[in-house]
């Protein structure tokens, strides 16, 4: 599932091409996870103003309106010029024509969507916005307000950070690496992190982040930039996807364990529950 790293990955790279363009025309596939909320035609003409990111989801302003996308678990965007995008195939669900190129959601599984709203304050965008928790990588996450927080969770750290209510797009395998950076055991309940901890745990999720997002994020199956490249992050992961090779700090070997239906990776010796 494509996770903060992927979508700014993904953003920046709109952000190169999308604001000044208007749009010239719009496709529609079949039904994505939430209806478009407005009639495609009523698109044609409007100017893409900027390319903003809320966790894991992309906003395209337009000059009247926005438009909200989700890569749901297996999409992915692409921006071609027209003559060198492919034919649309079977998984191709929602394309922009527009004057800069023409951007196109693939989307095997057809979790992901495609909303338009007036604007970013509209109900069906607070809906799907409102909930979300701090951006990591923002200013307002500090460790004072990540520790005030997890202070009131009493689940186990690494659920809390799939969650996206207090902090977005920390997704399974940034959760397990910020986690043995941070030298914290996955099932440790949040609320019994000491302030130490808590500063590496603050310091662990900027830090792998960061890096995911300049390895050009993590492509497991299906993730891809708009350009095509993939990600190489999951290449250089310490514990994610490790399990019984030994970790590159102690040697010890990495376990496996089942948290909510995910499996979360770490190292015992490094990772001491306390």
């Amino acid at each position: 599932m494509p996770e903060l790293p992927e979508v700014e990955v993904t953003r920046r790279s709109l952000l190169g091409h999308l604001p000044g363009s208007r749009i010239l025309a719009v496709r529609m596939g079949k039904p994505l996870r939430w209806p478009l909320g407005v009639a495609p035609e009523g698109l044609v003409g409007r100017q893409v103003q900027d390319v903003r990111r809320r966790g894991k989801y992309l906003l395209l302003d337009l000059d009247q309106g926005v438009l909200v996308v989700h890569l749901g678990m297996s999409g992915r965007l692409r921006m071609d010029d027209r003559a060198d995008m492919p034919p649309w195939g079977p998984h191709d669900h929602f394309e922009l024509d527009t004057t800069q190129g023409v951007l196109r959601l693939n989307d095997p599984r057809r979790f992901g969507a495609v909303v338009y709203a007036e604007s970013a304050q509209a109900p069906v965008v607070q809906k799907l916005l409102g909930h979300l928790g701090m951006e990591p990588l923002g200013d307002a996450c500090t460790p004072e307000s990540l520790g005030n927080a997890l202070g009131q969770r009493r689940t186990a750290i690494k659920q809390v950070l799939l969650s996206g209510d207090v902090v977005v797009g920390v997704g399974n395998i940034y959760a397990s690496e910020a986690l043995f950076r941070a030298r914290i055991h996955p099932e440790q309940h949040a609320d019994r992190l000491t302030r130490p901890q808590v500063r590496r745990l603050w310091e662990a999720i900027r830090d792998v982040l960061q890096h995911a997002i300049e390895a050009g994020g993590s492509t497991l199956r299906d993730f891809a930039s708009p350009e095509g490249r993939n990600g190489h992050f999951q290449l250089e992961a310490m514990v994610y996807g490790r399990e019984g090779e030994p970790c590159r700090v102690c040697g010890t070997p990495i376990r496996m364990v089942r948290q909510g239906q995910r499996s979360t990776y770490f190292c015992a010796l490094c990772q001491r529950r306390r």
